[in-house]
Parts: C-alpha cells; structure tokens; sequence
C-alpha cells in the first residue's frame, strides 16, 4: 500500500462561487476541486501552485487550510492506494483570466478537463465525485449558511 497526497484548491469568486474542476482520466469522468498530486520532492504548497498554473494558466496564492483528511480512504484509481487529501482557500488576481464554462465536462475529445463557477448555495455535495471532496463540499455549504 502507498499513500497517495492529493492538494485542492479552493478559489471563490465575488459572487460567492466556487470553482469547480470536470475531468476525464483513465477512461472515467469525475467532477472536484482544482488541484492534483503532490510530486516527489515538492512541498504541499508548491503542489498546489504548480496545479493551478498547469489546469488554469493562473497565479494564485495560498491561503488558509481548510480541511485535511482525517479518515482512510481508497483510491478510486490506484487499488492499493490510500488517498490523503489537503485543501485550502486560495486567491488570485487573475480571477477573469480563467477559461470556464457554463456546462459540465464541456471540453472536445482531444481535451480532457474544464472548469466551471457554481455558486454554493446551489452547491450540492451529490455534484462532486469523489466522497472527500463530497465532505468539503458540505463543509463549504455549511459555512455558506
């Protein structure tokens, strides 16, 4: 078994939306936060700037620590794999340089991630894939109220 770190970001704009972040990877379609693994090597923070600048061409920078996993979970992908996710709130100026869409997994065959604001009152844990990015989820809804 290894242990597999996952970094999440979570950018909130002016209108009280969250970014969210429709995938396509190994043959399945999933919806979460933007963010990704951390590389051997490299610090958690770091991670998550490198997958901002990767998934949306933006800077951004780290805010507070939202939520760390603090139950096991498994790998949708890596069968062996126990999933340790980290995320924190995170800023950027670059707000409208963001390409996103209105639709879910809105991209071409060639392409095989979008992204997309959805406000979190409207946020419904059920939309996202993955059951710890389910708890943020509801953690954010919760704090929304």
């Amino acid at each position: 078994m290894a242990f597999n770190i996952r970094v999440y970001g979570i950018l909130i704009n002016e209108d009280n939306e969250v970014l969210l972040s429709d995938e396509r990877r190994l043959g399945q379609k999933f919806t979460k936060f933007p963010g990704g693994g951390l590389e051997l090597g490299e610090g958690i923070k770091d991670c998550l700037i490198r997958e901002f600048k990767e998934e949306l061409e933006i800077a951004i920078e780290v805010g507070t620590l939202f939520y760390l996993t603090d139950f096991y979970q498994k790998s949708a992908f890596g069968k062996n794999d126990q999933i340790i996710s980290v995320y924190y709130f995170v800023l950027t100026d670059q707000i409208h340089d963001i390409k996103t869409s209105k639709i879910a997994f809105d991209f071409s065959e060639e392409e095989f991630e979008s992204h997309r604001w959805k406000k979190i009152e409207e946020l419904k844990k059920e939309e996202l894939t993955f059951p710890i990015d389910q708890l943020v989820a509801k953690m954010l809804i919760d704090k929304n109220h």
